[in-house]
């Protein structure tokens, strides 16, 4: 039983960040250590609210409750097993979700919500710490091969539960590396990829085969008893205005992996850099935020952030009641980083590594304005020199300017990132023959089944997950995808499953 008076003793609390000018100087994940004691307190919050909308507002079906309970208690051990139970990759998710599962917490309705995100990435780095998480190796074989198209967070984990299932699974990832958006799309501030090499060593012991530098054709496949396609939407929206050809333009998953390439040792400098330049980034989502946090640590003079969107309330507004996931105005270590001002004492190294030679005492870093809409991107008729914006309101008429309200700055480097809008035509999605519909996702029915069109894939099953099928999303629904996609193959290869599926069929069918 939770402590019911927990949420009425304690505060929310969070770890501090790193020092900005400190933080700058390095791409180590920006947060300071947070004690046990403190998430055991966080944990204490947790209120015996009858019936936990967290477990609905996670994806997962996350056991949240319970697992806060044990920390409060101090049972971790316990707890592992419980956040382990639902979550292959809770370090991940403990990272990189934006916990929807906070914003269905009771509490929230009248108070901060729990600390979930907290007391989940504190669990599973406990169990690391301790030695508790090991190979798990089926008990017995099948004898049927599997194949996986993509390593992201869904192709991860439904080779995890597929190889725990008895099967042969291989996972095909085009990249020179494994880890999908995960390992090139996610800046190293974020997440330092040596936590998906950790966990990549634990699939490898348990058998999972992980083959790089392939993007596997149908005649490949045609060797796997089952398939399961898991290769993101990575299509990035672009910009149809005048100057969008100038050098200097970018899609942010051409700049993003990039910066993650340096970082893994494969560059010194990345092919696009910041470092100098007057940075605008055209997009209010995740993507932009990586790109500002990216371009401020690579030495940018400034950087602005243009989101087309009004700026969203500070509380919850009734377009997205309780227990939904609230669009509130938040702020982003990376947006806190561009708060910053510059004192006039900062030493040499900060003022070569921040940029800040033509900033004067008080000037911030980087900007965000919202209701921005970009007209036009300037330039010397080969590389963009500026922009033409206008602050802008949708209306009866959908979209339009605000009159008097256009502006022109400098800018030297541009980067699109307003989301991605379809998967790619990728050999197995030739060779296969399956079907994109008009919203640019690979079709499937409610059990994550695809119909591919090539008659020699008739009798080979083939399911997809992830992204692919279900557009731009979370981490933390490509995980519970992969894992309900991975049930289904297995039940279609054995007749039967004992694989959790954490997706209710009527989640896909609202999809289509």
């Amino acid at each position: 039983m939770a402590d019911p008076r927990g949420f009425l003793k304690h505060r929310r609390e969070s770890a501090a960040h790193r020092p900005v000018p400190l933080r700058l100087l390095d791409w180590n994940e920006v947060y300071e250590d947070f004690s046990d004691d403190k998430v055991q307190t966080q944990a204490s919050r947790c209120m015996d609210c009858g019936i936990p909308f967290c477990h609905d507002g996670c994806p997962l079906g996350n056991i949240i409750p319970e697992w806060n309970d044990l920390v409060r208690k101090g049972n971790w051990r316990e707890a592992y097993d419980r956040l382990h139970a639902t979550n292959n990759f809770p370090e991940f998710t403990g990272r990189l979700c934006p916990a929807p599962c906070e914003g269905a917490c009771v509490l929230g309705i009248g108070d901060d919500p729990v600390n979930i995100k907290t007391v989940e990435y504190t669990i599973v780095e406990h169990a690391w710490k301790e030695g508790w998480i090991k190979p798990i190796k089926p008990s017995f074989k099948t004898g049927q091969r599997v194949a996986v198209v993509g390593s992201g967070p869904a192709g991860l984990a439904a080779a995890q539960q597929l190889t725990r299932a008895g099967h042969d699974v291989t996972v095909f990832e085009r990249a020179d590396r494994i880890g999908g958006l995960m390992r090139y799309g996610v800046p190293e501030y974020k997440m330092e990829k040596k936590w998906i090499d950790r966990r990549l060593e634990q699939m490898e012991a348990e058998g999972t085969k992980f083959v790089t530098n392939t993007s596997p054709t149908g005649e490949q496949l045609k060797e796997f008893d089952g398939v399961i396609v898991a290769i993101g939407s990575t299509v990035g929206r672009d910009l149809p205005v005048v100057g969008r050809d100038l050098k200097g333009v970018y899609q942010a998953m051409e700049y993003l992996p990039e910066a993650n390439k340096v970082c893994e040792g494969d560059r010194e400098v990345s092919t696009i850099n910041a470092k100098g330049k007057r940075v605008v980034i055209i997009g209010g989502g995740d993507t932009g935020t990586d790109c500002f946090g990216t371009a401020l640590r690579q030495g940018a003079i400034s950087v602005s952030q243009f989101d087309i969107t009004p700026k969203p309330p500070k509380t919850r507004g009734a377009s997205t009641p309780w227990p939904t996931y609230p669009r509130i105005w938040r702020v982003a270590s990376a947006h806190e980083e561009g708060e910053y001002r510059v004192t006039g004492n900062e030493s040499a190294d900060e003022i070569a590594a921040l940029g800040l030679a033509e900033r004067q005492p008080g000037d911030e870093l980087g900007i965000r304005r919202y209701s921005i809409n970009t007209v036009e991107i300037t330039g010397d008729g080969e590389k963009v020199t500026g922009l033409k914006g206008a602050e802008c309101r949708f209306g009866e008429n959908g979209l339009e300017n605000i009159p008097e309200s256009d502006f022109e700055m400098d800018a030297d480097l541009v980067l699109l990132a307003m989301g991605f809008v379809s998967v790619e035509e990728t050999p197995v999605v030739r060779d296969l023959g399956l079907k994109i519909g008009e919203r640019g996702r690979l079709e499937r029915d409610d059990t994550f089944r695809a119909q591919p069109t090539n008659a020699e894939f008739a009798d080979i099953p083939v399911f997809v997950a992830g992204d692919a099928g279900r557009g731009q999303s979370l981490i933390v629904w490509g995980i519970s995808e992969g894992r309900s996609a991975a049930a289904e193959l297995d039940r279609e290869l054995m007749g039967e499953t004992a694989l959790p599926r954490p997706i209710n069929p009527t989640d896909v069918a609202m999809q289509a």
